[in-house]
């Protein structure tokens, strides 16, 4: 399994930014896109792809793959957003919110105008959130997202376990795919009984494996003299492009103004 997400963070074009300019830019960022109109969130996402795609330098198919997987869990909420029902006898108190409907029994269901505006706000500012959210994973290592935290005060015991959770993540992933892999090779899922057969199968040796990564990481940690703090070093040397530098004050500048108007 490739591990693409973290080989970008490390090997991205703008890797030389120092960790913390690129978090108050995302910080930045992120809270204009959670509180400016649907025009300027589009424009949000729109200017965070340029700064992945072309000035990082990551492929835009990862990048699009990553938010087609947004896009997958904003699908998922479109159907309690747009279809209402009330009962025949107060359809006429929703008349102005129906798009379209049609009687089910004594109930009524239809397309919610107000629904399908929500919708779509709800799409702007996920589309936006998300691209400032990629922006930093993608650009800087995890382990220097969590040293930034560190020089913020965030409590040890916090950026601790999001170390923690971050290594096992990846370590799910490839165990799975591994034994997805091992399984397909044996033909375990020709059949929809074999197919449920082979998923259980999967899930319980997917937990004893990861247990058993666990116990071989205590143990070799506890080898190399852990003392309860993890402890990150990163030879990297950061420069300040002056064109980033101003491209990212101006626009910010540039978003402050649409508050504005």
């Amino acid at each position: 399994m490739h591990l693409w997400i973290d080989t970008f963070s490390y090997q991205n074009r703008l890797r030389q930014l120092p960790p913390q300019h690129k978090v108050l830019f995302a910080g930045i960022v992120l809270i204009f896109a959670l509180i400016t109109r649907p025009i300027v969130q589009i424009a949000i996402a729109i200017w965070m792809g340029v700064w992945i795609v072309s000035y990082a330098g990551i492929p835009g198919k990862i990048y699009g793959r990553m938010l087609s997987v947004a896009i997958g869990f904003w699908f998922t909420s479109i159907p309690a957003l747009l279809i209402a029902g009330v009962a025949l006898s107060e359809q006429s108190r929703v008349q102005a919110d129906i798009v379209s409907g049609l009687s089910l029994g004594s109930y009524y269901l239809y397309l919610s105008q107000q629904g399908v505006l929500q919708a779509g706000l709800i799409f702007t500012r996920t589309i936006a959130t998300v691209s400032c959210l990629y922006f930093l994973l993608l650009t800087t290592p995890f382990t220097e997202i969590l040293q930034v935290m560190r020089r913020l005060r965030c409590p040890e015991i916090l950026t601790e376990l999001l170390l923690l959770m971050y290594r096992f993540i990846f370590i799910l992933l490839s165990t799975a795919s591994e034994l997805w892999t091992a399984q397909h090779s044996r033909n375990g899922y020709r059949t929809y009984r074999r197919w449920f057969y082979s998923l259980s199968l999967l899930v319980s040796q997917l937990f004893r494996k990861t247990m058993e990564n666990y116990q071989q990481f205590v143990l070799s940690t506890a080898a190399r003299g852990f003392n309860g703090t993890f402890r990150v070093w990163s030879p990297q040397r950061y420069q300040t492009p002056r064109r980033y530098t101003i491209e990212a004050s101006f626009g910010c500048f540039l978003l402050l103004l649409s508050l504005c108007f």
